[in-house]
């Protein structure tokens, strides 16, 4: 079984608390139409939840085949550095079709963002070393398509339905 090479960490974007008997870790796609899927479901998932999951989403940019998913990852990071990770990556999932700079800039003022700062720091790929490092520890841990998910470090490997995943993560937390 493929386990998570680098563990959820300070450096990630979580939701839920650290201590929670269930860490589910996402690689994930901004412009990948299964990862727009699963983010319905994982919504879902931390609504069932609540403080039995951690949820971790990283980076992993699929560039051959989508090719404004790394600038809309380093958007997220942007955001992040505002303290608006969550706001922008639902921004960026719920307008899936419009990734283009100009819809980016168009999510930042939706969500309250320093809008210059965020521009400038778009313009110059401030984050574009953060992205990288996400998408290396996917790759790391065997990660070769998006969305990828690692159930408290295990690599899920089952159907991509609420239902699967809900009951993959029940049992871990009956294990925990």
């Amino acid at each position: 079984m493929t386990q998570l090479i680098l563990p959820v960490s300070r450096r990630d974007h979580i939701k839920g608390p650290r201590s929670a008997p269930v860490t589910v870790v996402e690689y994930g796609d901004y412009e990948c139409p299964y990862c727009g899927l699963a983010y319905s479901f994982v919504k879902d998932l931390e609504q069932s939840l609540g403080d039995l999951l951690c949820f971790a989403f990283r980076n992993f940019p699929f560039v051959t085949v989508h090719p404004h998913c790394e600038h809309a990852a380093e958007a997220a990071e942007a955001a992040a550095s505002q303290g608006k990770f969550w706001e922008m990556h639902d921004c960026l999932f719920e307008h899936q079709q419009a990734l283009h700079d100009r819809d980016l800039v168009q999510c930042a003022v939706g969500i309250g963002l320093d809008v210059p700062m965020f521009i400038r720091e778009m313009t110059a790929h401030r984050y574009a070393d953060r992205v990288r490092e996400d998408f290396l520890s996917g790759v790391r841990s065997g990660v070769n398509g998006t969305p990828a998910f690692f159930i408290n470090g295990a690599r899920y490997q089952g159907s991509l339905n609420l239902r699967s995943l809900l009951s993959a993560i029940e049992g871990m937390a009956d294990e925990a």
